[in-house]
């Protein structure tokens, strides 16, 4: 059997984790807040980590809340503003984990298609003067999961007037951010309007997925109430993870983790789109600019389910478009680059390729 090689997963590889300096971290968090790192904490986080993310956004601390990872605050969200019925806006294609979230909860997601810039506005206004009345509007602005694109300035500024006249709430799911390794940052739609925004991140993609330590931050008032939610959840989200987080960023280290995670993430991206080129030229896709995540569309009609079954028999594993939308898809995959080397890459591509080729050859020919 070969080696398997996985696009399915938006994880870091081990050799781009700052292991030593997770070690160094925990050690300085038990030494220096022993009481507060073994005990069972308050619902809104471990409050320096608060106040370190408070100082890092320009907000209050009482606007922020730390959670078991930045599904817990999707979750926590989703429960305090969306109930059965409410109209949600998301991208097509937009994160699967959200999706199910949503249906879960009997919301009527609309889906909205995403361009190389960020949502279709236009297409956006046009549901808005349908009479769609969304109660939120879920957006991944930067290095978008499944799609790796990212919202313009103008697009940003378009969606808050939105939000404004048609009295919905942003959600700015950014756990992406800070991964950018080509082009200049753009602005948070926090940052923009803070009343109309609910903004959420995580450490998962910056210092490791296994910290399991993400957040969110909003209006005051809401953020007091999902703080009640939490009590009732689980009266305290992790205060090892968090402390551990915290020291991590007021170090420094997160910043040199960051420098490095998106050294390796350029090249896996570079390589990875160099090999699309040169071994499947059908693949259309964009360029990240930083993230984990490449779309690619193939030519209407490509069976991506018959590729994926194909692909798994040479050892590569990838995630089906289709997973993505709520119909359609059947021509797209999703490939993550960030848990793969550039040799895996390149070999991992050229499987995929064969693959390709064996399940768009005519019944009956020969694949060479």
């Amino acid at each position: 059997m070969a080696q398997a090689i996985s696009f399915a997963r938006g994880a870091p590889s081990l050799d781009i984790v700052d292991v030593d300096g997770l070690k160094e971290a925990a050690e300085r968090a038990f030494t220096e807040d022993p009481g507060g790192v073994t005990a069972y904490g308050t619902s809104i986080g471990y409050p320096p980590l608060r106040e370190w993310i408070a100082e890092y956004h320009q907000v209050d601390p009482k606007r922020v809340l730390v959670t078991n990872g930045s599904m817990q605050a999707d979750a926590f969200l989703f429960e305090a503003l969306v109930g059965a019925g409410d109209t949600v806006i998301v991208e097509r294609p937009t994160y699967d984990r959200t999706l199910l979230s949503l249906r879960n909860r009997g919301a009527d997601v609309r889906m909205v298609e995403l361009e190389p810039d960020g949502i279709d506005v236009a297409a956006l206004e046009r549901v808005l003067a349908a009479g769609a009345e969304p109660r939120l509007a879920h957006i991944i602005p930067n290095f978008q999961n499944p799609a790796g694109y990212t919202l313009s300035a103008a697009k940003r500024e378009r969606l808050l007037e939105l939000a404004r006249d048609h009295d919905f709430v942003i959600f700015e799911d950014d756990p992406y951010v800070r991964l950018r390794f080509e082009g200049a940052p753009l602005d948070s739609m926090l940052s923009m309007d803070g009343d109309r925004v609910v903004y959420a991140s995580s450490f998962s993609k910056t210092v490791c997925p296994g910290v399991r330590v993400g957040y969110l931050v909003g209006p005051e008032e809401l953020i007091a109430r999902i703080a009640k939610l939490a009590t009732s959840t689980y009266i305290s989200p992790s205060m090892v993870s968090q402390a551990i987080v915290n020291q991590f960023c007021r170090s420094g280290a997160i910043d040199r983790s960051i420098e490095t995670v998106k050294a390796a993430l350029r090249e896996r991206a570079q390589t990875l789109c160099a090999a699309l080129e040169r071994e499947l030229p059908d693949a259309r896709f964009v360029p990240p600019q930083g993230g984990y995540f490449l779309w690619i569309d193939l030519p209407r009609g490509a069976d991506v389910a018959a590729l994926f079954a194909a692909a798994a028999e040479r050892g590569v594993q990838f995630v089906k478009g289709s997973d993505f939308v709520l119909e359609g898809g059947e021509s797209s995959l999703r490939l993550a680059y960030s848990g793969v080397t550039p040799d895996e890459i390149e070999e991992g591509v050229a499987r995929l390729a064969d693959a390709y080729r064996e399940v768009s050859a005519p019944a009956g020919a020969e694949v060479a």
